[in-house]
């Protein structure tokens, strides 16, 4: 899978994770300022990441992301 690829893929588990539309999700867009979700959105969104991805990623990791941006480099470096 190349970077475009799984961009796209993490901003769609992202975006199903808070609810939201795939295309409001940028590399820039925040957990915080513009998701506003609570944890239980971020373990659903790990989850999800292992299942659709086979990529594990601490719940720990995810939450220090602060954009999508930043999860993407992450899950990258765990493929």
């Amino acid at each position: 899978m190349d970077r475009k690829e799984l961009e796209q893929q993490v901003m769609e588990i992202v975006a199903m994770a808070y609810g939201r539309d795939a295309e409001d999700i940028t590399l820039e867009t925040s957990f915080k300022n513009d998701l506003k979700g609570a944890s239980i959105q971020m373990v659903g969104l790990v989850s999800e990441l292992e299942n659709e991805l086979d990529v594990m990623v601490s719940l720990q990791d995810a939450s220090a992301c602060e954009t999508v941006g930043e999860l993407i480099n992450k899950v990258e470096e765990e493929m």
